[in-house]
């Protein structure tokens, strides 16, 4: 599975924005087609999505967020994104497994498809969708969206959308898929970011949506493992392949009892150290 520590989200029709982004760490630069874009550029940031995906040259792998199928757009994203060298798209409140299948009809092969989850009816659709399988390979959280359609106050924990935090890590684990925290707005609040990169890996999120290159640092030091995980991990891994380990189920190392469930979880998160170097 691709590392999505980052997902910058780059409104289409910001020339310079793009170009930035060309030379940016984030592990995913999302061209944005749906709510950055207002209604009478729609046609101009389409253009300019596809100039930039043509164009190449960006540092890391490259997506675009689409329209949604039921607006006046939609279709022609799609259609306008097929054959280029594109390796996500973000199709925005999915609601039911049947709207997966729709986007999976028309992305060509070998481009990975991220469903956010917005509304309070792609809540209750969540294992479903996260089910549908194909070309589906992410779950990403739309906190602003869903915020609005919940009615939920503010809080600086996130305190009213916990649940769906946990159940949308949940659905994505279950099914072998990425798990994608939402957006952090408050750009001069760089504590506030850290904190909530922090709940986000601590609720089993794989990394985070972003509006702001300043936003890049902080999610990738979350959503790395440290070098003090790094250094348990190896001890695991070294404990369970000693001679007197053979055949044993459960383990002590440096004081704790581990099980070879940890030793699965140790060697899932030495590899993705490696993948983040």
């Amino acid at each position: 599975m691709d590392l999505l520590r980052s997902l910058l989200f780059l409104p289409a029709s910001n020339p310079r924005a793009i170009e930035k982004a060309r030379g940016l760490s984030c592990d995913l630069a999302v061209l944005d087609l749906e709510d950055a874009v207002a209604p009478e550029m729609k046609d101009a940031a389409r253009t300019a999505a596809v100039d930039a995906i043509r164009a190449r040259g960006f540092r890391g792998r490259v997506g675009v967020r689409v329209n949604g199928l039921t607006t006046p757009w939609g279709e022609a994203d799609l259609a306008a994104l097929a054959g280029l060298p594109l390796d996500w798209i973000v199709a925005p409140k999915v609601e039911g497994p049947g709207l997966v299948d729709a986007y999976a009809a028309r992305m060509d092969e070998g481009v990975r498809l991220c469903a956010m989850i917005e509304t309070p009816r792609g809540l209750l659709e969540l294992a479903h969708v996260a089910g549908a399988g194909g070309s589906l390979k992410a779950l990403m959280l739309g906190v602003n969206d869903l915020a609005s359609t919940l009615g939920t106050g503010s809080a600086p924990d996130r305190e009213p959308l916990k649940p769906w935090l946990a159940l949308t890590v949940a659905a994505a684990h279950a099914h072998g898929l990425a798990a994608i925290d939402g957006v952090f707005n408050r750009l001069d609040d760089a504590e506030g970011l850290v904190a909530e990169c922090a709940q986000g890996r601590l609720y089993g999120f794989d990394g985070k949506s972003l509006i702001h290159p300043g936003q890049i640092e902080a999610c990738h030091a979350a959503f790395s493992p440290t070098a003090a995980e790094v250094a348990e991990a190896e001890a695991i891994v070294a404990a369970f392949e000693a001679p007197e380990a053979e055949g044993q189920g459960a383990i002590r190392v440096s004081g704790a009892m581990v099980e070879r469930l940890h030793l699965t979880r140790a060697k899932a998160l030495l590899a993705r150290a490696a993948a983040c170097r």
